[in-house]
Order: structure tokens, then C-alpha cells, then sequence
């Protein structure tokens, strides 16, 4: 069986606003996203590791952008919009989405980090049209329950959240 998931080809997809905004939210303090990508690959052959961002034009984000590259993950940046009277949007739910349907003959897996249940009909279409297993990781207590019911696996971060979670120096 190890042989077996040693040759599984994953691709890891992470939502990081998503990720980030949850461990703020519950934990006060920022995602050790390589713990994250570790758990992900968990000793199978990584095809690719992507990390999607919203540039907000702040001075520690590309810092930030910096340590996601060292940590093994290509960086893909869209700029936040601001649209008249002040709504901000940014998000990449389609971007996410396409990757991973134009990833999934490369795969195996995929591992989506989110907890965002917008994912659910993503999720299903590569399961049930692609024969790509889903594993969705993402905090139990922010993760859509739809999207824990369609995913092949949860992991869920809000478990172990000494290991997923840097908590800010005092």
C-alpha cells in the first residue's frame, strides 16, 4: 500500500485568503503553509503546488509572497479590486477551478486547501467526470459542511493547531 500512495501524482491548490482570514479569525496568528503543503504531499510525488493571493499593495505581502516561493509553492497574484464606494473584491474561485481541470490528467489527486463552499461543484465534477481524488484541508470550524461531505477526505487543520498555526511573538 506505501508503494501505492508513493506514486500517486499530487497537485495541491491552495486558497490563501481563505486560509489566511481562518486562522486570524480563530487563532489570532498566521498558517504555517509548510506544514500544510508537507501534510498535503504526505511522501507522494508532487506534480504541482500553486498558491493563489490577492495583492492588496501592502508592504509585508511580498515578504510574504517571498516565503511561499521558499517554501515550494508557485505564487500567482491577482490585484485586489476597488470598485466605486469602496467594495473590495478579490478572489480566485474560477482561477482555482480551471487549474485544477486543466491539471487533473496530470493527477491523481488533488488537494485544495479551502474551506470555501463555492468549491462543491469543482470538487464533484473531478471525482465523479475526472477520477481524480479530491482531498480538501482546510479549519473544521470555517469549512463549508458541503464541501467536507463531497471531498474524498478533510483534513482538518483546527486538529492540530500548534502544528498548522504560527501564532504571533509577544
Amino acid at each position: 500500500m506505501a508503494d501505492f500512495l508513493e506514486n500517486q501524482r499530487v497537485g495541491v491548490l491552495v486558497d490563501v485568503s481563505n486560509l489566511y482570514h481562518s486562522a486570524r479569525a480563530l487563532y489570532s496568528g498566521r498558517v504555517n503553509f509548510k506544514s500544510v503543503l508537507d501534510e498535503a504531499v504526505s511522501g507522494r510525488q508532487l506534480i504541482r503546488a500553486i498558491a493563489y493571493v490577492i495583492a492588496a499593495d501592502v508592504p509585508e505581502e511580498k515578504g510574504f509572497f517571498e516565503a511561499l516561493k521558499n517554501t515550494g509553492f508557485e505564487v500567482k497574484s491577482k490585484d485586489l479590486q476597488i470598485f466605486p464606494g469602496g467594495v473590495k473584491k478579490g478572489d480566485w474561485d474560477v482561477g482555482i477551478a480551471m487549474d485544477g481541470v486543466i491539471l487533473a490528467p496530470k493527477l491523481d489527486v488533488l488537494v485544495l486547501v479551502t474551506g470555501d463552499g463555492d468549491y462543491v461543484p469543482f470538487v464533484s465534477y473531478l471525482s465523479k467526470n475526472r477520477g481524480v481524488r479530491v482531498e480538501v484541508i482546510s479549519f473544521g470550524r470555517s469549512t463549508s459542511q458541503k464541501l467536507i461531505e463531497e471531498a474524498d477526505s478533510f483534513l482538518d487543520l483546527d486538529k492540530n493547531p500548534t502544528h498548522f498555526v504560527i501564532k504571533p511573538r509577544r
